[in-house]
């Protein structure tokens, strides 16, 4: 990929109390854009208020139900055919206005993540009675992604563009797949391009380099006894597990540096003097090629079945959940950020900027000054070290997406941090910026031809021969893989 010199760093001006309003360079040249964002702008409001009202709920993946109920009552009323339960999953679906080509997709995610209960402030707070949190911000995610999707809307109903928008409603993506599913489905068949967004602590195209990832449940079943008394009678589930663990642990040297093991026991019994006859451990497998993926998954297995043989107990594993690696498209994403450039980013105010630096000195390492987030970033290609299931969407379609600040710059995502600022207007000033530069990027689709063929080159040349197969296989949606 050719890099560009750094852009012109465009900044922001301070929240007013309507609302945060940016400071943006007028395109004189497109007063479709300029009216666009403009009427997004306008929306704030209700837009923040959708945000946050997703924020408190922070449901799990494939539980989102509020979540997606609430963006899919508000692509109705603004005059959506809504298909709801799509790919066999209750909380997906697509959103549809328009007709004929182009046929542009705007991915839209809302669940939250497990065990990041906590309260919008710049301290550890978590929610009494509350277990989960919008760690990764998608409460932004799928609001921002409903408003662009809406005032596309509106320009095809004023007969201003020509064509058909689609909102997905995409579940489940920390670790459910749940956009896998939705391809393997085919709802991505008659799609000519697709953007989508990311929170994060800075602004700029999203060229990183996602890693594929092949998830599983290995569960172990042995005998129970008296752990004093009997012992000799017990088969251990739970040594099954920690013998697959120091198996896969050891594997780590003879594997392919870019790879990445995680895992966490989910079930290792209940008494220490009960020999434990079931034991469970999720595991993550994940590398830079969707190929090396599935050969370091089978050493996987083949552990797991070493540990179960050795411990004399029997082993089953669910595959949860896999994704391809992320195709980039450098002829949209530079199209993208051009109109991040024209957006901008956002400033604080004085209170925010306070909340600000409280996150900060809590992260315990060195961050980049809080005007990060009013700055737009170069375009670059990042080595990326996360796993997306949109990697499946850029298999079969050119797929474009960008980040924008919707955290204090130096928060990681998947932090108390990252939900406090989702909580509040430093999260949803941010999405702002991602909802009038995806519109803006998808009005160029709708009216540049010569756009898209060229994105549809690039797409074809990197796929090559390649024929798209779900790293998940033929399996149903994992619905209840957070139980």
């Amino acid at each position: 990929m050719k890099h560009t010199a750094t852009y012109l760093l465009l900044l922001g001006i301070l929240c007013l109390s309507s609302g945060p309003v940016q400071k943006e360079k007028p395109d004189r040249s497109n007063p479709l854009k300029a009216q666009a964002t403009k009427n997004i702008q306008s929306a704030y409001p209700e837009y923040r208020k959708i945000a946050l009202q997703i924020w408190e709920y922070a449901e799990v993946g494939y539980k989102e139900t509020q979540s997606s109920a609430l963006l899919q009552q508000t692509l109705r009323d603004q005059g959506f055919a809504v298909e709801a339960g799509v790919a066999d999953i209750p909380t997906a679906f697509v959103a549809t206005y328009g007709s004929g080509k182009p046929v542009i997709g705007i991915l839209a995610e809302f669940d939250a993540l497990p065990g990041l209960s906590q309260q919008a402030t710049a301290e550890k707070k978590p929610v009494a009675g509350k277990d989960a949190g919008h760690g990764c911000g998608h409460n932004l995610f799928g609001t921002a992604s409903v408003a662009a999707g809406i005032e596309l809307k509106k320009l095809i109903e004023a007969r201003k563009l020509k064509g058909t928008i689609k909102v997905y409603g995409t579940p489940a993506e920390e670790g459910g797949s749940g956009k896998v599913y939705m391809v393997r489905a085919g709802l991505f068949r008659e799609v000519d391009a697709v953007v989508h967004w990311h929170p994060g602590s800075e602004n700029r195209a999203m060229m990183n380099n996602y890693l594929a990832n092949s998830s599983a449940k290995f569960r172990f079943r042995g005998v129970s006894a008296h752990a004093a008394m009997a012992p000799e009678r017990g088969r251990s589930a739970l040594d099954a597990v920690e013998a697959m663990n120091t198996m896969v642990n050891m594997m780590r040297e003879h594997i392919p540096q870019e790879t990445r093991i995680h895992y966490v026991i989910t079930s290792g019994g209940k008494a220490p003097n009960v020999v434990p006859d079931y034991a469970e451990v999720y595991y993550y497998v994940r590398h830079p090629k969707k190929d090396d993926v599935k050969e370091i998954f089978e050493r996987v297995v083949k552990a797991a079945q070493g540990a179960a043989l050795g411990t004399g107990t029997t082993m089953e594993y669910e595959v949860i959940g896999g994704t391809h690696d992320l195709l980039l498209n450098e002829t949209l994403a530079r199209a993208l950020q051009r109109n991040l450039e024209q957006v901008g980013g956002v400033s604080y105010s004085a209170e925010e900027s306070e909340f600000g630096k409280k996150i900060q000195s809590s992260l315990g390492f060195t961050v980049p000054a809080l005007t990060a987030a009013a700055t737009v970033g170069k375009f670059e290609t990042r080595e990326g070290g996360g796993s997306t299931d949109v990697g499946d969407v850029s298999y079969v379609v050119p797929t474009v997406g960008l980040e924008a600040a919707t955290w204090v710059p130096g928060t990681p995502a998947h932090s108390w941090q990252a939900v406090a600022c989702d909580g509040t207007e430093v999260g949803t000033k941010g999405m702002m910026v991602a909802a009038k530069t995806m519109t803006m990027t998808a009005i160029d689709l709708f009216t540049s031809p010569e756009l898209l063929r060229q994105a549809q080159q690039e797409f074809k040349q990197d796929v090559g021969t390649y024929i798209y197969k779900p790293l998940l296989g033929d399996r149903k949606p994992a619905l209840t893989y957070r139980d």
